[in-house]
Formats: C-alpha cells, sequence, structure tokens
C-alpha cells in the first residue's frame, strides 16, 4: 500500500472528489467522528437501512423464475412511498377480510334473512328479536308467551327469534344483526378475497418493473454515505480554503491513480505505507482456492498490515476439519451435486459459494473414502470392499503404550498436534520480523521446545533415530529452549524477573496446550456420530423392507417404498446436521486453537476503496 496526501483548493474540492470516486481506488483515512457527524449520516444510514428492508421485502414478492426490468430512472422516495401504500392497502384488506370473515360466522346460524321485511314488519308494530342462551336456561313458556322460533345451536348456546309487540327483556344475551345476512357476507369475503389476489398480483408486476430501480437508489445511497464519510474525514485549513484528505492505495493502481492527480494539478505526497500505522487498510490477494475462504478469515477479522493473511492455511485445515467431521463419502457426492446444481441456478455473486460447497464436498469425499464409510455404511468390515481399497482406508483400533485407541482418534489428535504446531512456526516468523530476533527469544524457545520435541518423537516412532540419539536431542532442545523461555524472554528486564515470568508462561503452556490439543477429538468424535446415526438409518429402513417382504402379492414394493423413503429422510437429516457441526467446530478449531496459538489479533481495516457503486 501506498499511502497519499492531498492538499486541494476548497473550490476545486468537489470536483476532485468526484474525479477521485471515479478512479476508484483510493481507501479514505478514517478519524475519530464526534456526535455531530454522526448525526449529519443519521438520515442518510437510516434511509440506507430502510431501503434495504424494501428490497429484501420486494424480492420475495417476484413470482417464481420472473425476469425484472430493468432500471428506468424512476425516483427512488417515490417508489419507497408507492411501496408504503401498497403495503398499507395489502394490510387493510387483510383486516378488512378477517372482520368479515368472522362476522360472517357470527351470522351463519340467522340464515337469510330480509332485513327491508324484518323493518317493515317493525314499523307494523312486530318487533323480532334474536337471542342466545345455555339450553338449560331456555323457558319453555317463552314459546308461546313471546312467539319464540328456535333457530338452531351455535356451539354451547341455543339461538332463538321472539316476536312481540315491542322490546323484549328477558334472561337471554340479545343479537344485534348485522345490516346483511349470512350469504351476502359470504359473497362480501369472495369479494374482497378477489381485490386482495388482484392486489398480490398489482405489487408482483409493481416488484418485477421496480426492483432494478430500488437496487440502483440503495446503490447512490451508499455512494452519499460514502461521500459524506470523505468530507468528514477531510480537514480544512488555511481559514477552511485548503482541503487536507489521506488516504492508501494498493501500489499496482498508483499509475492510474497519479495520472489523474497530475492531470488536474493536485499537490500530493507518496510514500510507502508504514507497518505500524493502524490505519493502513488491508487488501487480501490469495490463489483461487484459498480465496474461497477469505470470507472465514473476514468472520473473525482482518489482519494487521505487517501481519501475515491467516487464509491460504486456514483453508486446507478448514476444508480437512469439515472432511473429518462430516466422515462420509457419500455426503460428499451429494455435496458435490448440490453444488453444481445450485451453482447453474444462482447469480453471479453466489457462485462462489457455491465453489466452496463443491471444495468441501471433495475434501468430504476423500476423508470419508479414507474412513471407509459411504452413506452410513462400513466399507472397511464389508466383504464386498476390495482389499486394495481397504490398504487405503484408515480404521478399526491400535494398541499404543499397552492401551487400545480408535485409529481415526490418533488420527484427529495427530492432525491437531500439527495443526497447532504450524501456528507456533507462523507466529515465531511473525514476531521475529514485527520485534526482530533478540526480542523474540521467549517465542523462539517454546516453538523449538514444542516444534522440536514433536518432530523427534516423530522420527524415533517411525524408526528413523535411535532411542539414544532421540533422548540426547531432547536434552538439547529443552536446554536451549530453557534458555529463551525463562533467561531471556526479555532482554531488558532483570533475570531474575525473567525466571518468574517464564514459570508463569510455563503453567499457562501446560494447561492451555493440552485443552487444545483435546479439543481436536471433536474431529473423532463428530465423524463418528454422523456414522453411527447414517447406520441407524440404514438399519431401520433395512427393518422396514425386511418387515414388509412378508406381505403377500405387494410386499416386495412397499419393502423397497419404505426402505427409500427412511434412507432418503434420514441421511437428508443427517446430511443437515452434520453440515451444522462441520461448520461450527472446525471454525472454532480455527479461530480459537489456531488463531491463539499463531499469535492473530484480527484487528487490520480492511481495504474500501472511495468508487462509484456498480450496479448488480
Amino acid at each position: 500500500m501506498n499511502k497519499y496526501t492531498f492538499l486541494v483548493f476548497h473550490k476545486q474540492y468537489t470536483d476532485f472528489l468526484e474525479k477521485l470516486r471515479n478512479v476508484g481506488v483510493l481507501h479514505v483515512s478514517e478519524r475519530p467522528m464526534g456526535v455531530l457527524e454522526n448525526e449529519q449520516l443519521r438520515d442518510k444510514l437510516q434511509a440506507s437501512a430502510l431501503v434495504s428492508k424494501v428490497i429484501e421485502d420486494t424480492k420475495a414478492l417476484l413470482p417464481k423464475n420472473a425476469t425484472p426490468a430493468k432500471a428506468n430512472g424512476s425516483n427512488g422516495a417515490e417508489l419507497l412511498t408507492q411501496f408504503d401504500a401498497m403495503v398499507a392497502e395489502k394490510y387493510r384488506l387483510q383486516q378488512l377480510l378477517t372482520t368479515i370473515e368472522k362476522e360472517a360466522e357470527r351470522m351463519e346460524i340467522w340464515g337469510d334473512f330480509d332485513t327491508e321485511k324484518m323493518q317493515s314488519l317493525a314499523r307494523q308494530g312486530h318487533i323480532i328479536q334474536c337471542w342466545t342462551c345455555p339450553p338449560a336456561k331456555f323457558d319453555e313458556e317463552w314459546y308461546s308467551a313471546f312467539n319464540a322460533i328456535n333457530i338452531g345451536q351455535s356451539g354451547s348456546m341455543l339461538c332463538f327469534a321472539t316476536v312481540t309487540h315491542g322490546p323484549l327483556t328477558i334472561d337471554a344475551d340479545l343479537v344485534t344483526l348485522n345490516e346483511k345476512n349470512t350469504s351476502e357476507l359470504k359473497a362480501e369475503v369472495k369479494q374482497i378475497s378477489a381485490e386482495i389476489e388482484a392486489h398480490k398480483a398489482k405489487m408482483e408486476t409493481w416488484a418485477v418493473d421496480n426492483i432494478a430501480n430500488l437496487e440502483k437508489y440503495a446503490l447512490q445511497i451508499e455512494e452519499g454515505i460514502d461521500w459524506k464519510r470523505v468530507e468528514m474525514n477531510t480537514i480544512a485549513t488555511a481559514d477552511k480554503k485548503v482541503m487536507l484528505l489521506e488516504g492508501y492505495a494498493p501500489v499496482e493502481n498508483a499509475d492510474a491513480l497519479k495520472a489523474m492527480l497530475e492531470s488536474e494539478g493536485v499537490y500530493y505526497e507518496e510514500t510507502l505505507a508504514d507497518e505500524n500505522d493502524e490505519q493502513t487498510p488491508i487488501k487480501l490477494k490469495n490463489n483461487a482456492f484459498s480465496r474461497m475462504y477469505e470470507s472465514l478469515t473476514r468472520m473473525y477479522g482482518m489482519p494487521d498490515y505487517g501481519e501475515f493473511d491467516p487464509t491460504p492455511i486456514l483453508a486446507p485445515f478448514f476444508s480437512l476439519f469439515w472432511g473429518m467431521c462430516m466422515g462420509d463419502a457419500g455426503y460428499g457426492l451429494v455435496l458435490i451435486l448440490l453444488g453444481f446444481l445450485a451453482k447453474k441456478k444462482m447469480g453471479e455473486s453466489m457462485r462462489g459459494m457455491m465453489n466452496l460447497v463443491i471444495s468441501l464436498g471433495i475434501f468430504t469425499t476423500v476423508v470419508g473414502a479414507v474412513m471407509g464409510t459411504f452413506f452410513g455404511y462400513n466399507l472397511i468390515e464389508s466383504v464386498n470392499t476390495p482389499e486394495w481399497m481397504k490398504n487405503f482406508m484408515i480404521g478399526g483400533q491400535t494398541m499404543v503404550a499397552g492401551m487400545t485407541f480408535d485409529k481415526m482418534m490418533l488420527v484427529a489428535l495427530g492432525i491437531g498436534i500439527f495443526h497447532i504446531c504450524v501456528a507456533m512456526i507462523v507466529k515465531l516468523v511473525g514476531e521475529t520480523m514485527r520485534k526482530g530476533f533478540l526480542n523474540s527469544l521467549s517465542t523462539w524457545g517454546w516453538t523449538l521446545l514444542i516444534v522440536g520435541s514433536v518432530v523427534i518423537a516423530s522420527l524415533m516412532i517411525l524408526g528413523v533415530l535411535p532411542d539414544n540419539i532421540s533422548k540426547i536431542a531432547l536434552i538439547v532442545v529443552a536446554g536451549l529452549s530453557a534458555v529463551g523461555i525463562y533467561l531471556l524472554n526479555n532482554i531488558h528486564r532483570n533475570p531474575i524477573v525473567n525466571i518468574f515470568s517464564g514459570l508463569y508462561d510455563t503453567y499457562n503452556m501446560a494447561s492451555g496446550l493440552l485443552g487444545d490439543i483435546l479439543s481436536y477429538i471433536r474431529l473423532y468424535a463428530l465423524g463418528l456420530a454422523g456414522g453411527l446415526l447414517g447406520g441407524a438409518f440404514n438399519q431401520l429402513a433395512q427393518m422396514a423392507k425386511d418387515g414388509c417382504s412378508s406381505i403377500p402379492g405387494v410386499g416386495i414394493v412397499l419393502g423397497v417404498i419404505f426402505f427409500g423413503l427412511i434412507f432418503v429422510v434420514g441421511h437428508a437429516l443427517n446430511i443437515a446436521l452434520s453440515c451444522l457441526s462441520a461448520f461450527v467446530h472446525p471454525l472454532r478449531l480455527s479461530f480459537v486453537e489456531y488463531f491463539k496459538n499463531a499469535g492473530y489479533d484480527g484487528k487490520g481495516v480492511a481495504y474500501k476503496p472511495f468508487q462509484t457503486k456498480e450496479e448488480k
């Protein structure tokens, strides 16, 4: 990164910013902002959030397989007003429908009465009133005394009407009839339902016509926010006659930026960015494979400018951990298939995510094949698996120091030890580059002790180093490490203090490192759990098939159907659960065990150039 400082005459500043945005490579330095500046941005940020919500709701309205129209320059604010009006009308119709449906249900028992005739009878002195009461409270004398007419029973209440020459008061609940009878209310329900469907179609058409306009409007608001932020990070000097702006640009984009500056006659200074400058932004540069995993790095935090990008190491280990947690070659093939199918149907922005799914599916297939599991079936124990394939599989148990362990558990622990050793080496290189050799002797000591001991022990187990030479090598490594850990962990400090500091570090390292290594057992446990659950579904499917085989005539067909249903549904559920575990736990091993031992903080600033927003 190059750092730039610009001095621009205030009358030319707006034009300068416009040209700077068109070049689109400068990351503007941000300075602390007070309450006043935040308040100036508030309206724009609220507008951005509102438009994003409207876009989300509008996308939900798009009919399936509909092709949105291109942006036509419609006024964004007017579109928001139109959308609010349509949503308000939608809720009004839905509320009205609910009210009338309840009223139609209430009036169902009273039938299709004629309101005009009832009013005519009332004018002649014959008052018709409707009542409800519990059947036990109905008085049989009401038939003769008040010309009561039994209408029927609605729920637990008896409904009846009375015909008298005046208003009546009895021990029952008076019912106020709707001006419309049941048939009229039901007709109104149908009419409003039709209006709702028509309004829904109108909103769908509006969504197709205006989703692109809304997205364009959202980009305009984002550009306004960026412009405002740049103005806020501008320092007015010389009685506000000269504007000072600082920013960063990648070295490879320096020529384009300088060409614009020189053509405009802008005064600027260019220097190499300082690694210790917390404002220096980070632009990740990875190959096609590692680039798919950059989103995981961003989830934790970007590296500092002078720090290693963890993505190239995170990518293969995360993929390996994912494959071990899934632990089934068949599930890997499913992920690959889903990735290719979804890639064809999704937009350009999601294809990168589908490439990641395909990559994880490949790792799952390979690791699952090595573990000897295919859709819950154990290929190692199967008599149909060729012997040459079994030679590549890891399964069963082995003896270590007189104790029996599952091989995959030892593999998981071995991978964990290797992962932590890689983290410690990364930390060693990083600290040495930043602090120098003399100021990182403690890290050298711990790395030599842990990594050196692991290497020597591995060579001894493999038979490369004899036992007596291995012991001497371990003593030498321990002695050299002790110097860095206990005596020279801080060359500027009293040696006695260094010793006590080293003892404290020893306690933390011993307790923390053991817990870190044991955390990798989850890779074995999750793969085992997924395999056992898949095997359980296979057994259930086989039991259903065997149980149906005794049914005469259709037993075989039913057995195959039930077997297929249980197999597909069971493994689909298992794949979903395994994917969740395979994402969370490898992420935890990367973010906690690896980043902690690698000394990665993730407090860097992501490179966000001031540029014109591109339409999606």
